[in-house]
């Protein structure tokens, strides 16, 4: 007969194997790594920092449509309806990514920030510290808070003496706000060079867009070809032959805007991508410019006396400025001091590698690829999902055989 006096409160330290994994980031890279768990086998929990899965998508600008196809552009286990068209909007990946979740059943508790993880006290898999104070234990973690996580705004001198307005991209929706106005927007990425052409269509005054670094311009689609499909055709050759391949084919395809202010850039197209620095692709972009109604000026080198100092030397005066300067990856806290991020903040190794020093430990939506960066996140969702049955697999045995 059990003891009475027993506590029915005192329960067993669960095992290595009782432990959900869990995945941090309810977005695309974390949805698809959870389903791709559930399909192995292994219980995944999804832990999400905000009240809805797609926190970052919802936050973008109303305009945006992947740049990628509808078809490659699906993740794991449920296609993207048709009904969406080829470059699916906004709003509709958001109600992609809601459908996933519900499709799919997946273990998504909204409402909890991971702000540190490190090694299980009991040396078996990884001790998560949350929001409340919350204390979690997983068998493994794959980490998948997102490629846009945190605002980056350049600490430029003079910034705060700015009496017009700025803004980073992340805060800009669209275009009535700043109707009428004289806007500056700084930086050439993707997000910048659509939003000028954006404010543009939207009644701004004036438009200029400060670049520091002229980029390569690519067609979205060309005679109903993606620049998707040629970024998965050459994603593994050398990055030389692309660059030579790439040169001519821009030619053809993209005027010289050197007279507007836009040069053809004087490095390649694939080493710029392997700096981080993906082709922007034209939807409007190159019309705008060739008309003037987007206006190529030097890099922001500061401000002073009301005025934005450019690195030409010119002094211009710009209503508001919004700085499409990029995000920042904010990992450092998180799990900087496991020695698992390079000197730029990124995870060392991605997809189904886990550090030599931190095994069990995964890293997913972290780079940018050519290739689209929801295909990529489908293929690394399943190839950690296999990784992940393996070291389960391999964990039993060895103790089976003890």
């Amino acid at each position: 007969m059990a003891d009475s006096t027993a506590s029915p409160t005192h329960r067993a330290v669960p095992s290595h194997e009782d432990r959900p994994v869990y995945v941090i980031g309810g977005g695309p890279g974390g949805l698809s790594a959870a389903h791709a768990l559930r399909a192995q086998g292994i219980r995944a929990v999804v832990l999400e920092k905000s009240d809805r899965v797609g926190a970052s998508w919802r936050r973008h600008y109303d305009r945006l449509h992947l740049h990628t196809t509808r078809r490659l552009s699906a993740l794991p286990g449920l296609p993207m309806p048709r009904s969406f068209g080829r470059w699916v909007s906004r709003d509709n990946v958001v109600r992609y990514l809601e459908k996933y979740a519900e499709h799919h059943e997946l273990d998504v508790v909204t409402g909890v920030e991971v702000s540190r993880i490190e090694p299980a006290p009991d040396g078996s898999g990884w001790l998560l510290h949350a929001t409340g104070g919350r204390e979690l234990t997983g068998s493994a973690v794959v980490v998948a808070t997102g490629y846009n996580h945190t605002p980056h705004v350049p600490d430029w001198p003079g910034r705060d003496s700015y009496t017009g307005e700025l803004l980073h991209a992340g805060e800009y929706r669209n275009a009535k706000p700043f109707a009428g106005h004289d806007v500056l927007v700084v930086g050439v990425g993707n997000t910048g060079a659509e939003i000028a052409v954006d404010l543009v269509e939207g009644g701004a005054s004036r438009v200029r867009l400060a670049v520091r670094t002229a980029p390569h311009i690519v067609r979205r689609s060309t005679a109903g070809w993606a620049a998707q499909f040629t970024g998965i055709l050459v994603r593994r050759l050398p990055v030389r032959l692309v660059d030579r391949l790439a040169g001519p084919m821009a030619k053809l395809s993209v005027p010289d805007l050197s007279a507007q202010g836009l040069p053809r850039p004087d490095t390649g197209l694939y080493s710029r991508v392997n700096e981080g620095s993906i082709p922007v692709q034209d939807v409007g972009l190159i019309d705008a410019v060739r008309k003037g109604s987007v206006e190529v000026v030097a890099a922001v080198d500061g401000f002073e006396d009301g005025k934005v100092l450019l690195a030409d030397g010119s002094r211009i005066g710009p209503e508001t400025v919004i700085a499409a300067t990029g995000y920042l990856r904010a990992l450092e806290d998180v799990v900087g001091h496991l020695g698992v991020l390079d000197e730029r903040g990124r995870p060392v190794v991605h997809g189904a590698r886990t550090p030599e020093n931190a095994p069990g430990l995964y890293f997913t939506g972290f780079t940018n690829p050519i290739s689209g960066m929801f295909r990529e996140l489908a293929l690394d969702a399943e190839k950690i999902a296999k990784a992940v049955a393996r070291r389960s697999a391999a964990a039993r045995k060895s103790a089976a055989s003890r």
